[in-house]
């Protein structure tokens, strides 16, 4: 790390400190990005089409309550402060909110396997056609555990991915490298994506043969995507599936490309989209209900999503996975896999295991 490099990185770590709102992105293929708001607060919404026309770096919950807002960061600067700029200094505040919202017992293995019997019962019963099973795990925080040089190791080592790094006072602070798209474009351009199923990479390279559980779960993003926006009479053009590849791991993914009309609503759109079958089930409400109701803890926003949000300019905003939340103390991890009535709890267990090490890989160990 250059020592520009190193001063950046410890001016993030002092904003962090210092309870600042601010946003830290990389879309793949591009320059990273800066937002901060320095004055005012950040706009709080409880319903995703509240989201109608505005714009700014938008952090949205799984599920929202009062707990979990929709936080939209309305920044008066796009560039990161010289260490010469003192002016955000003295504003420390103690993190109290978002360091209590962990209310239930970490789970281990166990108990996964007991919220998978859960999951796996009405699935065999056809009560649904697909579940997301998802499970947290905290990891000790070192002393000298850097959010903006872990930041920064996860720009370098997920070109494919889109990395992360933010904090509010109400959210507290989330980094994540995400491969998923849940909307993105400009002047009337769209695209969302079908992105499920998972596969290590093989000798470094994506996989070729992909069994008929990975496909079908795919399949149930992609039906779901295509029938939502047909419900807006918005007739996309659709790839076939193609893995991809993000981190360790590969994916499948077919991309969807449509025109809007009228981009003031794109709340409207990603309420109809959110959550999609990769991160929730199907049929969606049912499953939306069975998991707040039976999968043992909070999600937060694990699952939700994130990103830069301009109905006149360009949006690029990606479902939150492969992500951790950064406490005072602890990280906590999170990772989640799809099942079907064929899934079995080892394998399931060992793909949650593999996705959380994307974030793991970036500790000081």
């Amino acid at each position: 790390m250059t020592p520009e490099e190193k001063s950046t990185c410890d001016i993030i770590d002092t904003l962090i400190k210092e309870n600042q709102s601010f946003a830290l992105w990389r879309i793949p293929g591009e320059s990273p990005q800066f937002a901060m708001q320095t004055s005012g607060s950040v706009r709080l919404f409880y319903n995703i089409e509240d989201l109608d026309e505005q714009s700014g770096f938008v952090i949205a919950p799984f599920h929202v309550d009062e707990l979990h807002p929709i936080v939209l960061i309305r920044p008066d600067s796009r560039k990161v402060p010289s260490s010469g700029n003192k002016s955000f200094i003295g504003r420390e505040q103690k993190f109290h909110r978002h360091e209590t919202k962990i209310r239930c017992a970490e789970k281990n293995k166990e108990d996964y396997n007991y919220r998978f019997q859960l999951f796996i019962d009405p699935l065999r019963r056809n009560e649904f056609d697909k579940l997301v099973l998802s499970r947290h795990q905290t990891e000790e925080s070192t002393a000298d555990f850097s959010p903006a040089v872990a930041f920064h190791k996860a720009m370098k080592r997920y070109i494919y991915s889109y990395v992360y790094l933010c904090h509010t006072p109400e959210t507290g602070t989330w980094l994540g490298s995400t491969p998923e798209i849940i909307l993105s474009g400009e002047k009337g351009e769209w695209h969302t994506v079908a992105l499920a199923g998972t596969q290590p990479l093989q000798n470094g390279e994506l996989p070729i043969q992909w069994d008929s559980k990975n496909r079908e779960e795919q399949e149930y993003v992609a039906f779901y995507i295509r029938k939502q926006l047909h419900s807006l009479d918005i007739q996309p053009t659709e790839t076939v599936p193609k893995p991809v590849r993000a981190g360790e791991l590969a994916h499948l993914k077919s991309d969807f490309c449509f025109p809007l009309p009228n981009n003031k609503k794109l709340g409207d759109l990603l309420k109809r989209l959110h959550p999609t079958p990769a991160v929730c089930g199907l049929p969606k409400e049912k499953a939306y209900r069975f998991i707040q109701e039976n999968e043992g803890y909070d999600r937060q926003y694990y699952s939700g999503f994130i990103g830069w949000l301009e109905p006149e300019g360009k949006s690029d905003l990606y479902v939150n996975l492969r992500c951790m939340n950064i406490l005072s103390d602890r990280l906590v991890l999170y990772a989640g896999s799809g099942l079907l009535p064929s899934s079995e709890p080892e394998s399931e267990w060992q793909e949650t295991e593999a996705k959380m090490q994307t974030m793991r890989r970036l500790l000081n160990r």
